[in-house]
């Protein structure tokens, strides 16, 4: 149960960072001219984002076993 705690601890730190990062990445690198900021938010929140917490769950919890 403490594996799947800090697996959900390290998800929530990945998403967050994956979220953010991936804005900013978006909008400097996209060719979107009409609403890159809504292409940016809309991506970072259901695509990066969601991507980042899962890998970061499995790190957090493959990670947890070592202790």
């Amino acid at each position: 149960m403490k594996r799947v705690g800090i697996g959900f601890l390290w998800a929530a730190s990945g998403y967050a960072v994956a979220a953010f990062a991936s804005y900013f990445f978006i909008e400097a690198f996209s060719s979107n001219t009409h609403d890159r900021s809504v292409e940016a938010a809309m991506t970072c929140l259901f695509v990066w984002g969601p991507l980042g917490g899962i890998v970061a769950f499995a790190l957090g919890f493959l990670r947890s076993s070592k202790q």
